[in-house]
């Protein structure tokens, strides 16, 4: 009924005030019912998407199946179809749906569990990959790369012409990557890098990464989604390691594969780039290089920052960063909160090899232990998972709302830019 009733309004760009009034009001108690729906069912909804919990369902075709089971509980792939194709100011905004349905779901002791565990599996792309990589050592993957130095797998981040950001075109590949790099067998350690850049300021030289892209953003390229498979998917990985189907991916059972990290910023870490930082074993920076979470002008929530962050510079530094947009330049007392080692920028190479032997040298036998004793400790899974559910329904309405398309507007200058 609700459906039938939007449908006869005029498309979003043509309402009037009260036509607007009238849509907000039907997505309102659609939501209402939604929420009470899931807030009484979400178990056995998720238990009939699962076949009982015997199958693991990625975030991404959940949602799908979820459309298709219950027609009306989140949009359906035509619909989402047709949303794609608009600007971010001209869409319904209908992917909040998943949102409220994922924030029930991540809000359910046990699903929430299962379903981070099937996001920790690797991917069938790397099961296909793995074995090219295990000969040859490299392997392109468009978006991402993953080469070997010394004992060490180096995941590179590859957008230049957007200065490595992040979006529905990377994402894949990146996750992809970082399953080949724990995966693989010549090497105890991992790296994240971003690739060389196109930007007139930057051409030639590497540029961690810019964070979400925020031309994309605007022009209605990024999908709600974008921002589950990216701290449920590829982050969590890194800070997790890969799950095994028979084995839940918690501490206590050990059941993770998992390798330390080192994060290599050339240049700056910007949004999702910073939040990547967060989840590092060691960071090592270049002295010109600096972080910023710049949320308030994004209008978005940075990832898990707001759960992370304070832990390496204390709330109040954290809350100028992510709600004033506070700089940090990685070499000062603040950045270096964050960053292990800083060295000059045309030593970054030589830096790294450096830090990979060190890391390396001795072996890495307590290195996955002691990761697992830090997570444990401050943030151990569950902790994870309901900061996720508070996020989850959260960022759907930051997503879609007309404060964040002001912001782009203001701050990015959006309307001139190229897709």
């Amino acid at each position: 009924m609700s459906a039938e009733l939007r449908a006869k309004l005029p498309a979003k760009p043509v309402r009037n005030k009260a036509q607007a009034v009238a849509s907000g009001v039907i997505f309102q108690a659609e939501r209402q019912a939604r929420e009470r729906f899931l807030g009484s069912y979400v178990e056995t909804v998720y238990r009939k998407l699962t076949n009982d919990c015997r199958s693991f369902v990625r975030a991404e075709k959940l949602v799908g199946d979820a459309a298709a089971l219950l027609p009306g509980l989140v949009p359906d792939a035509e619909l989402l179809a047709q949303e794609s194709e608009r600007p971010l100011k001209d869409k319904e905004g209908l992917e909040v749906d998943q949102g409220i349905f994922l924030s029930h779901v991540l809000g359910h002791s046990s699903a929430s569990r299962h379903l981070c565990h099937a996001m920790l599996l690797p991917g069938p792309e790397t099961l296909d990959r793995l074995p090219y990589f295990r000969k040859h050592g490299a392997i392109d993957l468009g978006a991402a790369a993953v080469l070997r130095l010394g004992k060490a797998s180096v995941v590179e981040m590859r957008n230049p012409r957007f200065l490595n950001a992040l979006d529905d075109t990377t994402l894949d590949a990146l996750e992809t990557a970082v399953d080949l790099a724990i995966l693989d067998p010549e090497t105890s350690a991992a790296v994240l890098r971003g690739g060389l850049v196109e930007h007139p300021k930057y051409a030639g030289r590497r540029v961690f990464s810019a964070g979400i892209n925020l031309t994309h953003l605007y022009h209605g390229k990024i999908s709600y989604l974008f921002y589950i498979k990216h701290v449920l998917g590829f982050e969590n990985k890194i800070f997790r390691g890969l799950a095994q189907v028979d084995l839940p991916p918690d501490e206590t059972a050990g059941a993770t594969t998992e390798k330390p990290w080192i994060a290599t910023v050339d240049a700056f870490a910007i949004g999702g780039g910073c939040q990547h930082l967060l989840v590092m074993d060691y960071v090592l920076a270049a002295a010109d290089a600096y972080m910023t979470l710049p949320a308030r002008k994004e209008g978005i929530i940075p990832g898990a920052a707001n759960m992370r962050l304070p832990r390496f510079t204390g709330d109040r530094i954290a809350r100028q960063a992510i709600m004033y947009g506070r700089r940090l330049d990685c070499d000062s007392p603040e950045g270096r909160l964050i960053c292990d080692e800083v060295a000059p920028p045309d030593e970054m190479d030589a830096a790294l090899t450096r830090v990979i032997d060190g890391l390396t040298s001795s072996g890495v036998v307590s290195a996955v232990a002691n990761r697992r004793g830090f997570r444990v400790a401050q943030e151990p899974l569950d902790l994870f998972l309901n900061y996720l559910a508070v996020y989850a329904r959260e960022q759907a309405y930051c997503h879609f709302s007309p404060a964040l398309v002001a912001n782009l507007e203001q701050h990015w200058n959006a309307q001139s830019r190229e897709v």
